[in-house]
């Protein structure tokens, strides 16, 4: 027996505590760039947004754009590292995001943003897959909650050190909106020199198959979709030939992409993933996740600032009560996970916590009392520290190490367009109700409405009549509360996904999962007392 599972476990790297760490320290100083990258823009965009002259539409793509060139090239990032060196890898990824940050830096409007924006999410999308690849390659999954909750904290700190540095930074005249994008460069020339010294994982050396059909046909049906939506009520009627145009093209690339994954002999989302239950609820739950996690986190400074008139800076401060949530209960959680082997119990409380936080949420208006809200965000805060992670690693302790970089980028890819769908979707619903509750609010002044609708350039409330400016602060402030509340039913729906889940108790090592089945049983045969022999990382 322990010579048929000796080519299996040999892919495990032998590592102790401390080597583990000092690999890690790179990539997580990655990690902290690509997540500064996303939040140091959240508390600066309405400013970045008015001072290029977009609307709620360009407010809402400067986000999508990088959520969807990030979903469109994770399963790419995740294939490759099933193939060649993962460590090129991370630091290409991190040249691409450094190249387009500068550039973002230099738009000179909406669209050059938005297509900066997607260079960005490009780089980000190799962070996001490889940083889990990674992790799985080096660490057993019983040990990995231990070190999920480390890169748990690392996203709670880019997080809650993005808003706070990019309201700074706008609100310090000598530097503005642009150094958003370059603040987080030096981080990224850092990571790249402490990975080349510090990471070192064996080479997997075969032919690279990508199924560029595949991404292809994937991104464009997930494009088509998403420019629906955020178009649609504004340019064009919901009910509409263009509706009828982009619907049935976007379902019919759809069934394409799944045909051609099929017979592909490198598909780009392995649709064998899929007959594994705990991947298939997993990828449910992470879509859900992503609809919320994103939401909450890209309309929350628009609201602070628009319906509650705070600076950018103020913004991002506010916002401290869900980043404390997630910071704790992300590395809290991955501790007792390691030290148990349990995960299950954690991912249903953090779907109802997070569900609960929304559906709260869904009450928020302009004039909420800041403690009421500071309960709310904790709640969704705690939520997503308990489920983000540990949904990846339930995956990856049902697959073999040829297959982790596969199956971890398809619980990202499908969390990253969960988070795509969410902001377009919750967007383009901000923007419909936000104009209906305007024209409601001026026809009681007595003012007749302009239109104003999701295309608008945003106001500026500081310049507005005192009258006129309730009225757009009472607006945007039940038109944030009114997404929280629709994007509620998804956290039911990662709470029913995950209760489905049949938890198998973490694996102590890196080989395939069948080998715990082979060991159980000739334990059992052997008299059933006898202990079965630990491998993998040594601490």
């Amino acid at each position: 027996m322990s010579q048929a599972t000796a080519p299996t476990r040999a892919t495990a790297v032998d590592m102790n505590h401390r080597q583990i760490l000092e690999a890690l320290s790179g990539l997580l100083l990655g990690m902290f760039v690509a997540i500064l990258s996303s939040t140091v823009v959240s508390n600066a965009l309405p400013r970045i947004i008015t001072e290029l002259h977009g609307g709620q539409s360009a407010y809402t793509w400067v986000v999508t754009s990088t959520l969807l060139a990030t979903t469109a090239t994770t399963p790419i990032w995740g294939k490759l590292a099933d193939l060649t060196s993962k460590k090129l890898l991370v630091q290409l990824a991190l040249t691409v995001f450094v190249l387009g940050s500068v550039l973002a830096g230099l738009s000179q409007s909406t669209g050059q943003l938005i297509a900066c924006r997607v260079l960005q999410g490009v780089g980000a999308g190799g962070l996001t897959a490889l940083a889990q690849v990674i992790m799985a390659s080096m660490i057993a999954p019983r040990e990995r909650g231990r070190y999920s909750g480390y890169l748990g904290a690392v996203m709670a700190v880019g997080t809650i050190g993005g808003p706070l540095i990019g309201g700074v930074i706008v609100d310090t005249d000598w530097l503005g909106w642009r150094w958003c994008f370059y603040v987080g460069v030096p981080f990224a020339i850092l990571a790249l020199i402490v990975l080349q010294k510090t990471l070192h994982l064996p080479v997997v050396k075969r032919e690279v198959k990508i199924d560029w059909w595949g991404a292809t046909l994937i991104t464009a049906a997930v494009s088509l979709l998403l420019v629906w939506v955020s178009l649609a009520g504004d340019k064009y009627d919901w009910i509409s030939w263009q509706t009828g145009v982009m619907v049935v093209g976007a379902l019919l690339l759809g069934v394409l992409a799944v045909r051609v994954e099929n017979r592909a002999s490198e598909p780009m989302i392995p649709p064998r993933l899929f007959r594994n239950r705990t991947i298939t609820l997993a990828v449910v739950a992470s879509i859900a996740v992503g609809v919320g996690m994103f939401g909450a986190s890209v309309f929350l400074g628009q609201y602070f600032q628009i319906s509650r008139g705070e600076s950018p800076t103020m913004s991002g401060l506010m916002t401290l009560p869900m980043i404390g949530g997630l910071l704790v209960s992300s590395t809290l959680v991955g501790r007792i996970i390691t030290n148990t082997g349990r995960w299950k119990r954690y991912l249903v409380a953090g779907s109802a916590l997070l569900t609960a936080g929304f559906a709260l949420m869904g009450t928020l208006r302009y004039d909420t009392p800041y403690w009421q809200l500071s309960i709310y965000m904790a709640l969704i805060g705690i939520g997503v520290g308990m489920t983000m992670q540990n949904l990846v690693l339930a995956v990856q302790n049902t697959v073999g190490p040829h297959e982790l970089g596969a199956a971890s980028s398809v619980v990202a890819f499908f969390r990253s367009l969960g988070g795509a769908i969410g902001v377009s979707v919750l967007g383009a619903v901000l923007g419909h109700k936000v104009k209906d509750y305007i024209a409601d609010g001026l026809a009681g002044l007595g003012i007749p409405s302009a239109g104003s609708g999701s295309g608008g350039v945003l106001p500026n409330v500081h310049t507005l009549p005192a009258p006129i400016r309730t009225v757009i602060e009472s607006a945007y402030g039940h038109g944030a509360g009114d997404i929280f509340l629709a994007a509620a039913p998804f956290g039911l729906i990662a709470l029913i996904a995950v209760c489905f889940i049949k938890e198998v108790p973490l694996r102590r090592h890196n080989g395939d999962p069948l080998t715990d089945e082979v060991e159980r049983e000739s334990t059992v045969a052997a008299g059933g007392g006898a202990s079965v022999v630990r491998t993998g990382v040594q601490d």
